[in-house]
C-alpha cells in the first residue's frame, strides 16, 4: 500500500506533521464493517482524549490556560502520530473534531449576550478585530514573513488567543512552517496574556475606571479568555 511505502521525510507533517487522512468509512455499513472502522480510529482517539483530559486537569488544579497545556502535552506525545495504529484517529481529531469544537464554542455565544453589549460596544469589538488582523498582515509583509503568519498572529491577538490560533491553523494549508508558527503564536500570546493579567488591573484601577469600563478594556486588550477572567477577579 502507498501508506506503507512512505519514507520518514514523506511522513513529516502534511496535516499536523506526520499525519495522514483518516480512513474512509467502511463501504458496507454492516456491524462488522463499522466495528473495524471504530477499531482503526480508536487508538488515536483515545490518545487525544487522554491528552485533553490531562490538560483540563492540570489547568483546574494548578491554574493557567488549558489550550497551552494541551499543546505542550501534544508536543510531548507527538511521536505517536508516526505510529500506524494511532495516525488515523489523531488525524481525525486534529481536523474534524477540532473544527467541531470551535463550532460548539461559537454556539455558547447567544444573540442576547451580543445585544447586551450595546451597539456601540459591539461595533468597537468588530472594528478592533478587523483592524488588528489587517495590521498584523501588513506587519508580516513589512518584516518579510508569510501572509499566513500575519493572519494567524493577528487572529490570535484579536479574537481569543491560543484557541483562535489553533482554530485558524486547522483550516489553513498544513505544513511544517505552519506548525512552527502556531507553536510560537500560542506560546507568545499566552505569555503576553499572563503578563497583562497581572499588570492591567493596577493600570485600570489607577485610571479610576468603573467595573463596566474596566471589563471592556480588559476584554478588548488581553488575548486569552482565562486571563481576562483572572484580571476581572483581581479588580472585582
Amino acid at each position: 500500500m502507498a501508506g506503507n511505502s512512505r519514507t520518514g521525510s514523506d511522513l513529516s507533517w502534511d496535516a499536523m506533521e506526520g499525519l495522514i487522512d483518516a480512513p474512509p468509512p467502511p463501504p458496507e455499513w454492516s456491524f462488522s464493517g463499522l466495528l473495524r472502522y471504530v477499531r482503526q480510529l480508536a487508538p488515536g482517539l483515545l490518545i487525544a482524549i487522554v491528552v485533553g483530559l490531562a490538560a483540563a486537569w492540570i489547568a483546574d488544579h494548578y491554574g493557567g490556560p488549558v489550550m497551552l497545556f494541551a499543546l505542550l502535552l501534544g508536543m510531548g506525545f507527538h511521536f505517536l502520530s508516526e505510529d500506524e495504529r494511532c495516525r488515523p484517529g489523531i488525524d481525525l481529531t486534529a481536523r474534524g473534531v477540532l473544527r467541531l469544537g470551535v463550532g460548539l464554542l461559537g454556539l455558547r455565544v447567544t444573540f442576547d449576550q451580543i445585544a447586551g453589549l450595546g451597539l456601540s460596544n459591539f461595533a468597537i469589538v468588530v472594528c478592533a478585530v478587523i483592524a488588528t488582523i489587517l495590521f498584523s498582515i501588513m506587519s508580516a509583509r513589512l518584516l518579510g514573513l508569510e501572509r499566513e503568519q500575519g493572519v494567524l498572529t493577528g487572529g490570535a491577538v484579536a479574537i481569543c488567543g491560543a484557541s483562535a490560533a489553533l482554530a485558524i491553523a486547522s483550516v489553513m494549508p498544513q505544513s511544517r512552517r505552519l506548525e512552527q508558527n502556531t507553536i510560537v503564536t500560542v506560546i507568545g500570546v499566552t505569555t503576553l496574556s499572563t503578563v497583562a493579567m497581572v499588570l492591567y488591573p493596577a493600570f485600570v484601577t489607577q485610571l479610576g475606571m468603573d467595573n463596566v469600563t474596566a471589563g471592556i478594556f480588559l476584554g478588548g486588550t488581553i488575548h486569552d479568555v482565562a486571563q481576562v477572567v483572572g484580571a476581572g477577579y483581581i479588580i472585582s
